[in-house]
Formats: C-alpha cells, structure tokens, sequence
C-alpha cells in the first residue's frame, strides 16, 4: 500500500468516523433519556427496539444492493458514473415510493398483524422514514464514491444533533412547559413517548433530504435503460445478501415478540435491546471503517498490491476493534449509567454482542473476493447460512434462556459466516491473511477479558485500575509484536511529510 493510499484510507476513516462515530456517541444521550424516562415495565423501550428492527430490514430491501453496485458500475464506466446514479436514485426511488403507497393502503392489516393495532400510526411513521433513508443511500454513496467526506459527515451529524435537539425537548421540556402553558402544548400526550420517538426521527430524515438538493440536478440523466438492466442482474444477489446479512443482525429483535408473547416478550426485549446500544460501539466503528474501504478497495482492485492491503488492513481492523472491545469489558463499570439500572440485568450480554460485531467485520473485510469478482450470490450463501443458524438457535433457545440466547444466537450466526467465507475465499482468491497472528491476538483479548471477569468481587476502584493495567498489556503485546510493521508505517508516514526541494 502506497503512502499516498495508505494517507487517503485514514484520513476518509477519521473523517466517516466523525459522522459514525462521534454522531452515534452523541447519540448514546438518547439512551439513558429512553430508559429513564420509559421505565423497563411498561415494555416501550422494547417496542422501539422492534420497530426499529423492521425499519433495518426494510431498508436493505428498499436498497436491493445498490449502493454497492453504484460503486461497481460508477467504477468500470466512469465517463458516465452521473447517469450510473440518476438510474440508482431513481430505481431506489421508485421501489420507496411503491412501498410507501402499498404500507399506508394496508396499514390496518399490518398494524393488526405484527401487535400494533392500537398504534398504526408507529408504523406509517417509520414507513416513511425508511422510504426516505433508502433513497438517500444513493445520495450518501455518491458523496463517498467523490471523495467529499465533509459533506457525508455534516449530512449524518446534522440529523444526529437535529434528534437528540428534538428529543430533549420532548421529553425533558414539554412535560413542565405543558403544565405551564397547556394553550400552547395541546399537542403534547404523556402517554405517547414511543410515538414521539419515530415522530422526531421522521422530521429529521425529511430535514436531511433537503441537504441532497444540489445532487438531485443529475436526476436529469433519468434511468438508463442500458445501465439498469446489467446493475439488476449485478444487484439481485446482493439483495440477497444483504437480506441474510441484515437477518444476522435484526433477526433475534423481530422473532421475539413472536417467542416470548405478551407484555413480558417487550419487557425482556427492552431491557435487551439498551444493552446492545452499548455493544454497538463495535457496530459504529465497523460502519466508519466499511464506509471509506469500499470503495477504497473497488477503486484500488486491479493494483499490484491490493491483495497485500487487503491483508494489512485485516489486521489493523482486528487490533483496534479488539482494543475497543476491551476498553468496553474493562470499563463497563462507566458504560452502564449509559442506560437505567432498571436495565443493568442485560448487561451480562453485551460481552458476546461486541464479539459478535467483531466477527461481522472479519466477515465484511473477507467479502471483496466475491464483490471483485462480481460473484455476489456466494454472499447470500454465506449469510444465509449464518442467519439459519442465528435463527436455529433462537427458536430452540429463547423461550428458555431469553434474551441471551439471542446473544448467543448473533456470535454463532456470524461465526459461521466467517468461517465459510475464509475458507471458500482461499480457494477461489486467495489472500495472503496472517491468520496465525490475529488467532493468536483473539486469544490474548479473551484471557484478558476472561483476568477483568476476575476482578469482578473487588471495589469498583481498583476494577477500573485493574481494568486500565490490562488494556496496557494488550496495548504493550500488539506494539511489541507489530513492531516492525509500525515502523514502517511511521516511515511513510514522515517521507509523506517531507518537503520537496526546489531547484532555483
């Protein structure tokens, strides 16, 4: 990887890791104010968690794979990447639109299918919603196929701030400003938290849309009809994979209504669903990551070395996000005010979660020998295959354990999909991955999470000194072992910043 590449894929990282992951930390304030505020009983928070479930899968389904295969074709006919994405917008568009007018001319029987007939209107909402948020992938894909980070960054930070802004006022402000002015807060209900949530989320995603205006003038092009027919055949098993992969993820949040019925199922999911928003640094971390390699490694594939990057960049992806796994064991003492202690009894799961996203990367990183190839359907094979045993083990499991079967359920899912993926992969393209290296830093990882377990009848004091010396042994491990790698990248680092002389 040249210093220049290597310079361009941190710098994109930093700043996508701004949006993903400053913006979804700022985001975390909206947890401890849903738990707090909707206490764990009354199930709220768990039908949020369900609702925000179907609006995942949905997504992928309004998208069919095209944010990907915008990169694809935008990369091999790049004299006419504009009408490659008048044609993505628009075939997205007109799916969302679809879907839209079929959802609210349905809405009874929906709402009456999946236990909201008393709330419809939850649906309808985040029916919107993912409508608008599967159009603007494309537009948020263009933004990165440019290289305009910034703009990605202010756009995801903008409907961020524009949520937690919206939500503190309603729920810490409208209460007391009821009482004091009920002529003006007529519209305020107590009894309609869930309801604001998706209210609040739904202004902003319509906010954010008016962002993309400049970009709407290619929509000019209109849909190719040359263009679309081979981005179909390219996207379908992309969809299908994307279905598996979002199964992976949503799956145990759907289907546990459906095991554990009635007021207990949401109370359980609730309180399951806080401590994964916890775990889900891993996921935050995973998506900035995602969002400048992509297409990094689509614009970099017919290279010398893109075989060589590829394996360079496994590695640091499991160094840190193994450092952030345990930063996250190590301190839950403080990550646990992030939600009520109502809530505290799910935090046993959120160990197996990190690993789980964890594996997820591996898999993600392990995916480009069949996107390069533009073998997409072994993805859904692959996935498919994870989510049946996701789903396995839910079925059999969570009516008996509950919620931690899910947990469980997630790190097998993807487990096997990592797996299968590596060991396809080798024989089909091989990578050149120092395997023996990063088994062996997964290893390290689990005995000093398995030393922090230890430490758990001490004063919460001496967990988080106990906690801090073992984040330096991993620390003091990596850099000693990765030594000569780090000089190297010090090394292009300073020749990247050297000055260049000037003949006179």
């Amino acid at each position: 990887m040249s210093a220049a590449s290597f310079k361009k894929l941190l710098s994109d990282t930093v700043i996508y890791g701004l949006s993903s992951i400053v913006g979804r930390f700022l985001n975390y304030l909206l947890v401890p104010l849903y738990t707090y505020k909707i206490a764990a009983a009354s199930g709220g928070y768990g039908q949020i968690t369900n609702i925000y479930a179907y609006t995942a899968l949905l997504l992928v389904l309004l998208t069919f794979g095209m944010e990907t295969t915008f990169f694809y074709f935008a990369n091999r006919y790049k004299e006419r990447w504009r009408e490659v994405f008048a044609t993505s917008s628009m075939a997205v568009g007109s799916v969302s639109l679809l879907f839209l007018l079929l959802t609210g001319g349905f809405i009874g029987p929906i709402s009456q299918t999946l236990g909201y007939a008393d709330h419809p209107e939850y649906l309808l909402m985040m029916a919107c919603v993912v409508a608008l948020d599967a159009w603007q992938a494309i537009f948020f894909a263009r933004l990165r196929f440019e290289g305009r980070a910034w703009k990605f960054a202010a756009l995801k930070l903008a409907f961020i701030c524009g949520n937690i802004v919206l939500n503190l006022f309603v729920f810490l402000l409208a209460p007391s400003l009821a009482v004091a002015y009920p002529q003006w807060m007529g519209w305020y209900r107590p009894d309609w938290q869930v309801g604001y949530v998706f209210a609040i989320n739904l202004v902003c995603t319509a906010t954010v849309t008016l962002g993309f205006l400049p970009e709407m003038r290619d929509l000019r092009h209109g849909m190719q009809r040359d263009l679309l027919r081979p981005m179909l055949r390219y996207t379908w098993p992309l969809l299908l994979l994307g279905l598996a992969g979002i199964l992976n993820q949503v799956a145990d949040k759907i289907c546990f209504r459906f095991l554990v019925p009635g007021p207990d199922g949401d109370v359980q999911l609730g309180i399951y669903g806080a401590c994964v928003k916890i775990a889900m640094i891993m996921a935050i971390i995973t998506q900035a990551f995602r969002y400048a390699y992509e297409p990094f490694v689509f614009g970099n594939s017919g290279s010398r070395d893109s075989k060589e990057s590829q394996a360079l960049v496994m590695k640091y992806y499991v160094i840190f996000t193994l450092a952030a796994f345990l930063a996250v064991v190590c301190y839950i003492d403080i990550f646990r005010y992030l939600i009520s202690p109502g809530y505290w009894d799910g935090l046993r799961a959120v160990p197996i979660v990190m690993m789980a996203e964890i594996f997820m990367g591996v898999y993600f990183n392990l995916s480009f020998w069949y996107k390069l190839s533009g073998q997409t359907y072994w993805g859904a094979i692959l996935s498919a295959a994870g989510c049946a045993v996701l789903l396995a083990v839910n079925v059999i499991f969570v009516p008996r354990f509950g919620y931690m079967a899910c947990a469980w359920g997630g790190l097998a899912g993807y487990g096997v999909c990592m797996v299968l993926s590596y060991w396809i992969g080798q024989r089909r393209n091989a990578v050149p991955y120092p395997w023996r290296t990063l088994l062996g830093y997964f290893l390290w990882a689990v005995a000093l999470y398995a030393l922090s377990r230890c430490l758990a009848p001490l004063p919460m004091g001496w967990r988080l000194a106990g906690g801090t010396v073992l984040l330096l042994l991993y620390a003091a491990v990596v850099a000693y072992a990765e030594r000569s790698l780090l000089r190297q990248v010090l090394q292009k680092l300073r020749k990247s910043h050297r000055p260049t002389s000037v003949s006179q």
